[in-house]
């Protein structure tokens, strides 16, 4: 148990980098980072293009929706004009009928 406890110890031991890895590191990001920005930049503008695109639809969509509900609406306020249009004009016929029958 002693030997297995010692391996894990040196396997965590910090050891220092090597001194080549950072000047490989920052050459192989200053070699990707050019053609990656442009390409983020096109992602993003890609991505603003489409949500605005996607919000005039639904505004679009939305004044669709209440140009309709108002036309139903005034449909409804016609309709129930001329029913009680009808109504009051049945019962001045019916009123006269009645006084005619007396």
């Amino acid at each position: 148990m002693e030997e297995f406890e010692q391996e894990l110890r040196q396997a965590f031991e910090r050891r220092p980098a090597p001194s080549s890895l950072k000047h490989r590191l920052m050459e192989r990001r200053h070699a990707r980072q050019p053609g990656n920005s442009v390409f983020h930049w096109q992602r993003l503008a890609a991505a603003t293009l489409l949500t605005a695109a996607l919000g005039g639809g639904v505004v679009l969509h939305q004044r669709e929706e209440q140009r309709e509900g108002e036309a139903a609406r005034q449909q409804v306020l016609t309709a129930l004009r001329i029913t009680s249009h009808a109504l009051n004009h049945m019962n001045t016929q019916l009123a006269a009928h009645g006084r005619a029958q007396r």
